[in-house]
Formats: C-alpha cells, structure tokens, sequence
C-alpha cells in the first residue's frame, strides 16, 4: 500500500508543475498591455513602461514563471495586479463558501444517489423503471434551469430560502443550512442521477456473477450478499464517477454561486478572469489542480481498499 501511495504521490507532483507551467506560459501569450489598463489610456507610454517593468513582464516568460513558481511553493501566491490584494488571503476567504457547497453536495450525491442505485439493483421492475427515468431527466434537464425554477418557486413564490447571500456557519448553522440548501440541490440533481445509474448497472452485473449466486444458494442473508460482497465490488466504478463530478462541480458553481450571490471562488473566478489578473488566475488554477490532485488521490486509494488488485495495477 506505502508503494501505491508513493507512485501516486510522484504522478501527483509531476501533474502539478506541468499544469503550472502551461497555464503560466498560456496565461503569458496574449500581448496584454497590464500597464495601460492600471494606469489608464491618459498614461504615457514612459509609465506604461515602467509600470510592467515593475510588475516584471519586461522579462522571459520561463523567467517570470520561476520567479512566481519560488514564492508559491512557499504560500506566498502574490498580489493583484488590479487591487493589491493577497492572493492567497482572498482565495482563503473565498474557499469555506465553495468547499461548504462542493462538499454539501458530494454527500447529498453519494447518499441519495447510492440508495436509489441499490434500490433499483436489488429491486428492479417499476423500481427501476422510475430511476431510470430520474436518470434521463437529471442529465436532460439544463442546471442553470433547474437553477432558476428553484429560486422562483421557493425563495420568491414561497419564501422558504433566501434568493441571494451567505450566512457562514460559525455565525449561525441554521442560516448557512438556509443559504446552502438550494445551491446544493441545484448542483445534486445531475450529480444524483449520474451515482443512481452507474450503481444501479454495477449492482446489476456483480449480482449476476457466479460467486454472487453461489452465495445465494449456500443460504447467506441477502442483506449480508449485499452489504458484505456485492456493495463492495459494485461501488469501485461509482467512486470513480463521485470523484470525477466532484471536479466538475467548480465549473456548476461558477453558475449557481452567481445567482445566488454567493461570494466564492465561482464568481471570483469570473471577475479577475476577465480582467487577465495573471497572480489571481495562477493562484485559483493552482487550487483547482491541487483538488483535483486530492480526489484522484482519495479515488485510487478508496479504489485500492475495495480492490486489492488494482493497487498493483
């Protein structure tokens, strides 16, 4: 196990430098004139000058990329080039908003949508049918639709959730689970529907399996066949899908964290983005890697102790 932890460690910090160097390099192409958009179009040129000499983009790219590469390995991500702003304190002040709502959402999916994949699996007949169709219509179904039905129906029309804001929940848990609720079944609807069809065909398959049946007829519990061996091997393949929508989810909150003005890395992403902030891009792109680093991670391992022999492979 310590050598499969090892070899995943290595791939990992290779996929971090390599990702850090391509966004930096691509981040760097566009011939953007920094100075100018600082200073104003009144500047002159001598200022224009002297204010990218300052920021360092007089100099090689590779040059500009080691100096920020040095600093970060150590925390120190830079200032806005717009606002002056820590870039590591602002992503610090940002993550609690969208982690509490990637997280939120990661349970929702692996509860509900584990439950109506075993459901469906065990049960078949009209069970399944319906979760089956559930499937179809989360995936069909546009987010940002989803989105906005929800917010009408109940935070306008009802008003039993706030339309906008963010309460934190070390100010008060019960205005946090008010704010986070919608955002969270917005975000779960797709997700949910993925986990039930992927554990509900992986269910199917292993109870189909020789030694499944032969289980069966020596008279072992069902619950015992199902929680002790089909669970085991049939959850594998929807641990990889949960891993991979929990990537995806920074691209939905992107949407969901604008409409429901929630103050996160989604809508930060957005505003220094189109200003070509290349520190604040750097530093949410390097955060981004890094998650998706720490879910493969926790996939593989998760992965490694359902199936020992995948740990080898």
């Amino acid at each position: 196990m310590i050598g499969f932890l090892l070899r995943r460690l290595g791939a990992s910090v290779v996929l971090l430098f390599v990702t850090a160097l391509l966004t930096f390099v691509l981040l760097s192409i566009p011939n953007q004139d920094v100075g100018r958009q600082l200073l104003g179009m009144q500047a002159t040129q001598a200022a224009i000058d002297a204010k990218n000499a300052q920021l360092g983009l007089d100099r090689p790219i590779l040059v500009q990329f080691v100096s920020w590469l040095l600093p970060a390995l150590q925390g120190d991500l830079g200032r806005s080039w717009f606002s002056s702003e820590n870039v590591a304190v602002a992503i610090g002040n940002r993550l609690p908003v969208t982690l509490s709502l990637m997280i939120s959402v990661t349970i929702v999916t692996a509860v509900v949508g584990y439950s109506l994949g075993v459901w469906a699996g065990v049960r078949r007949g009209a069970v399944d049918r319906f979760v089956q169709i559930f499937s179809v219509a989360g995936y069909a179904l546009p987010g940002f639709l989803v989105t906005i039905v929800l917010v009408i129906v109940f935070a306008v029309q009802l008003r039993w959730f706030p339309a906008i804001g963010y309460t934190p929940i070390t100010t008060s848990f019960t205005g946090w689970l008010a704010t986070i609720t919608l955002p969270t079944i917005a975000l779960s609807l797709s997700a949910v529907a993925g986990i039930a069809q992927q554990v509900r065909s992986s269910v199917i398959e292993v109870m189909r399996a020789d030694y499944v049946r032969t289980l069966i007829t020596r008279g072992l519990p069902p619950r015992r066949i199902l929680f002790r061996h089909v669970l085991r091997n049939a959850s594998a393949p929807a641990l990889v899908v949960l891993g991979m929508q929990f990537v995806g989810l920074l691209g939905g909150a992107v949407i969901v964290e604008q409409i429901f003005g929630l103050p996160g890395i989604g809508s930060m992403t957005i505003k220094y983005t189109t200003q070509g902030d290349i520190p604040v891009i750097m530093g949410l792109v390097m955060l981004s890697a890094i998650g998706v680093v720490l879910i493969n991670l926790l996939v593989d391992l998760g992965i490694g102790w359902l199936l020992p022999k995948a740990r080898v492979s």
